[in-house]
């Protein structure tokens, strides 16, 4: 199906900064244009790694006003423990709605988490990692602001695109149509300016995480800017082929 033309976002993940100058980083992308900063939470235990807990978030908002977006890749215990936390320290500077995305696999009350991350003061959002089929969350579509579609396992950065991710994208995008739900499909996992957001974005994305495809530029900015031409070309229907 033709997707809906929805705003263009480009999201990095600060995954492959560093994390020794994370407020300088945060400061460097919000000047390179970019719509939100997501912070990969990892536990060592939903995802062999472990990185950012809520002090760190915070301490990155006095470096700059652009919405952050924080992907809670952790176990149930650790998401409905630390939820607060987390949902506080991703807030804008004015006390605005930050993205919280919690993992469908993680939280068998996965109702109960969005419901309190809305209550918090929070923006509700969802993720499915590659192998989980889109009606996992079509029973919670009516709760969140977000979907995050997994084009790699979680857990490391620099992963190879997984292409089979397209229909669920196409799948995701009908039912929201249908359902007349203002939802936003995001996409994370190696996402760069070339056929991967091309294609995403033709499928129904509009929301695209990139770390090392925007980092790996000679400047954030033109990182940003390329990736948000391609997916633009893309949602004008210039949708750029996968090499063969």
């Amino acid at each position: 199906m033709a997707p809906t033309h929805r705003s263009i976002q480009i999201i990095p993940s600060v995954l492959p900064a560093n994390w020794a100058e994370m407020g300088q980083c945060v400061k460097d992308l919000e000047d390179a244009g970019v719509d939100r900063i997501q912070f990969d939470v990892m536990d060592g235990n939903f995802v062999p790694n472990l990185t950012f807990g809520p002090e760190l978030i915070k301490a990155c908002r006095k470096y700059c006003d652009v919405p952050f977006e924080t992907q809670l890749m952790v176990s149930q215990y650790n998401c409905e423990t630390m939820l607060d936390a987390y949902v506080e320290a991703t807030k804008g500077p004015k006390g605005e709605p930050g993205v919280v995305i919690a993992h469908v696999e993680a939280n068998t009350h996965l109702h109960r988490v969005l419901g309190r991350i809305r209550q918090l003061g929070g923006s509700p959002s969802v993720a499915m990692n590659p192998h989980t089929p889109m009606e996992m969350v079509k029973n919670v579509l009516d709760m969140v602001d977000h979907v995050l579609v997994m084009t790699v396992n979680p857990g490391f950065g620099g992963q190879a695109y997984i292409p089979t991710m397209l229909d669920k994208i196409s799948e995701l995008r009908k039912a929201i149509v249908e359902r007349d739900l203002n939802v936003d499909i995001e996409v994370d996992g190696g996402i760069k300016a070339n056929w991967t957001i091309s294609q995403c974005c033709a499928a129904g994305a509009n929301c695209f995480i990139a770390g090392s495809g925007m980092f790996a530029y000679p400047t954030l900015k033109e990182g940003c800017d390329d990736l948000r031409r391609v997916a633009a070309e893309a949602q004008a229907g210039k949708v750029l082929p996968q090499p063969s």
